[in-house]
């Protein structure tokens, strides 16, 4: 049986609602309100109310309990409950969970949600600091005697080596950040609001780790998101257009290890496979290919990642993803990206996709009927193609 023929959740479920916290560097509450803020305003935006909701999903890195959120903001009893691992590379598969759940008849009504202080409380930039004995602490254990011990360190191993496979210079990498904050000068929202930037003020931004400088590198943020997700026949009664879920999927590659995948063949380090298999199945189970894509949600917590996503989905060849990007020839990141906007570990990428589909984006891309997400790369990840309900989709 082919892939494409197994595929039964393909226009079943779509997303009806979006909420979410202001984005700050200091929220000065705790995470578990701004995750209860975010879910009742997710949950008011689709028109429904606490009690129609029965399913929750979260990440694992989260600190809000998913019964202690249900108590918290006034849902009822839960038939479903979830939690998707490996940080930033969880956002998407929070989705492929919740509408697994809807299409399957275990819950009708399933919120996703991310809340953290990343900026006031736990600062994922600051790295590895302490770790309980564990397999993965082994595995990082490998690289930290070297130095490397922070995701910016991690990221500049495959960095380095693209841009000495592909005879290239770091400045390649301020496109992406240039266009993540043109997008984000002109969201209310961002935090970057008003303030692009040029090539040059990136060139210019203070080393990180080689060969990333400081604007190649996403924020900090404090805030929450949320999302509704419940079956599309639902989502067509209630108060936005659904944002119909014609794919989602989830991948690891082979040696596959949180961004430290250092020892692989020489030439994966200049990819990402375990977004191409996210790409491969995305693409079979759909029936979409690049060119059917109006915008592309990609993570981009580090700037070269992004370029790698470009490449990986087949928008452009193998090292073309600067050149791409330079020729503004796929709108992405219309939110202005986790750069730009807020690092919500990706959640608000899938809300930008949700609003380009309902025509409410600050950045509207005229039509827009069919939208990739990402979530994050150099971890075992996920992705989504939402549609427009009605575009035409291989979901029949």
């Amino acid at each position: 049986m082919s892939l494409r023929s197994a595929d039964r959740l393909g226009g079943r479920a779509a997303i009806a609602g979006i909420g979410a916290t202001e984005f700050s560097k200091d929220s000065g509450r705790s995470e578990l309100k701004l995750a209860v803020e975010a879910v009742r305003a997710a949950i008011a935006d689709a028109g429904l109310r606490p009690a129609d909701v029965d399913g929750l999903v979260t990440f694992t890195m989260d600190t809000s309990p998913e019964i202690t959120v249900a108590q918290a903001a006034g849902i009822g009893e839960l038939s479903f409950f979830s939690r998707v691992h490996y940080g930033g590379g969880a956002a998407c598969a929070t989705v492929q969970q919740a509408a697994m759940a809807v299409a399957t008849g275990v819950a009708e009504v399933v919120v996703c949600y991310r809340a953290f202080n990343e900026r006031s409380g736990r600062r994922f930039g600051a790295g590895v600091q302490h770790r309980e004995p564990s397999a993965e602490g082994a595995a990082l254990g490998v690289n930290l005697p070297a130095g490397l011990l922070t995701p910016a360190s991690w990221v500049a191993v495959a960095a380095q080596r693209y841009l000495h496979a592909y005879h290239l210079d770091a400045t390649v990498f301020g496109h992406v950040a240039v266009a993540d904050r043109r997008h984000a000068a002109r969201n209310p929202a961002a935090y970057f609001y008003g303030k692009p930037i040029t090539l040059a003020d990136h060139a210019a931004s203070r080393w990180i780790v080689e060969p990333l400088r400081l604007l190649d590198c996403c924020q900090e943020t404090d805030g929450g998101q949320a999302l509704v997700v419940t079956s599309a026949e639902r989502a067509r009664d209630l108060a936005h257009a659904p944002a119909v879920v014609r794919a989602a999927a989830q991948g690891a590659g082979r040696r596959q290890e949180q961004m430290t995948s250092f020892y692989r063949d020489a030439d994966d380090l200049v990819m990402l496979p375990e977004m191409g298999v996210v790409a491969r199945q995305l693409w079979r189970t759909s029936g979409l290919g690049s060119a059917d894509i109006d915008v592309a949600v990609l993570y981009d917590h580090f700037t070269p990642y992004v370029l790698m996503q470009l490449e990986e989905f087949g928008f452009c060849g193998r090292g073309e993803g600067g050149a791409f990007v330079a020729e503004d020839r796929l709108p992405f990141n219309t939110h202005g990206g986790q750069l730009g906007e807020a690092y919500l570990h990706g959640m608000n990428g899938i809300a930008e996709a949700v609003r380009q589909l309902r025509g409410e984006s600050v950045n509207q891309v005229p039509g827009a009927a069919h939208v990739l997400v990402t979530a994050g790369a150099g971890v075992p990840t996920s992705g989504l193609l939402l549609g427009a309900d009605g575009a035409d989709g291989a979901d029949g």
